[in-house]
């Protein structure tokens, strides 16, 4: 009685740590929303943790006019394309290394291990010479498919472990039913593994969306950037003009606050999913 008495006491020193905690990741998002809405003479002049005696939208109004739309159809065009390819070819490739017989299937899973253990930074000339020999240097490609093969390697290992909890005896009765692999792809496998496609659906879109080496690096024009390439180009283009820099950000992380809040149940239960058995 004493111990479930003891159980039900709330936590008073874990809720303050988590307030302290959430402060202090709240602060910084503070900061920059509130700068985004200074003036630029205003930034220099006031306190920078006050709102603003004369809020504008200044800063917004000059990022848009500065091609932020193109950067930003750029993104969304390489992140939707990259996570796409990736989650189909990794679904295929997980339904092979899990329901596969044979040395090959095992094989293949160990190339997907090996897979995770080179790093991005050690192979970005190799890659490099291959787009070039490919003729994609300079377009969206040459970012989408470097990105894509970078991707594919740990979306694998995550699905293939939540596929694997899928009990065999499901596919057994399926195949008796006459169904073939493709059908219970789509019948059986997709529907009971969904959390962990859209878990890794999102975490490879915040990479790619992130990412900022490969367009550095296989683009050069203006029309081919992706936002993390144009708010670099916004820094040395407003160097004193930190509000506009600010906006350049708050816009860009719009459409990544927009997919999690559409999808944070999906996300929640994926990256929970395994703890209850």
């Amino acid at each position: 009685m004493g111990a479930a008495r003891a159980s039900n006491r709330p936590n008073v020193l874990g809720g303050l740590g988590g307030l302290l905690w959430l402060l202090i990741v709240l602060l910084p998002v503070y900061y920059v929303v509130l700068t985004s809405l200074r003036s630029q003479a205003g930034f220099y002049s006031s306190n920078p943790l006050l709102p603003p005696d004369e809020p504008t939208l200044d800063s917004y109004r000059l990022v848009l006019e500065n091609d932020f739309l193109r950067y930003l159809t750029n993104s969304l065009v390489v992140t939707f394309a990259t996570v796409a390819v990736t989650v189909s070819v990794s679904l295929l490739a997980a339904y092979y290394v899990v329901r596969g017989s044979g040395r090959t299937a095992g094989l293949t899973y160990k190339v997907f291990l090996l897979g995770l253990a080179i790093p991005l930074q050690a192979v970005i000339i190799p890659v490099y010479y291959l787009i070039t020999r490919a003729r994609l240097y300079d377009t969206l490609l040459a970012i989408i498919l470097p990105s894509a093969a970078f991707a594919i390697p740990l979306t694998v290992v995550i699905l293939a472990n939540f596929l694997r909890d899928v009990p065999g005896e499901l596919f057994e009765s399926m195949r008796l039913d006459g169904a073939g692999h493709w059908r219970m792809l789509v019948s059986l496998v997709l529907p009971l593994v969904r959390p962990a496609v859209i878990t890794v659906a999102v975490y490879d879109g915040l990479t790619v969306w992130n990412g900022f080496l490969f367009p550095l690096i296989l683009t050069q024009s203006p029309d081919q950037r992706v936002l993390p390439l144009a708010l670099w180009s916004f820094q040395g283009q407003f160097q004193v003009n930190i509000p506009a820099i600010l906006a350049a950000v708050v816009l860009s992380t719009l459409p990544v606050l927009a997919l999690y809040i559409l999808g944070r149940r999906q996300l929640v239960s994926g990256l929970t999913a395994g703890f209850g058995r």
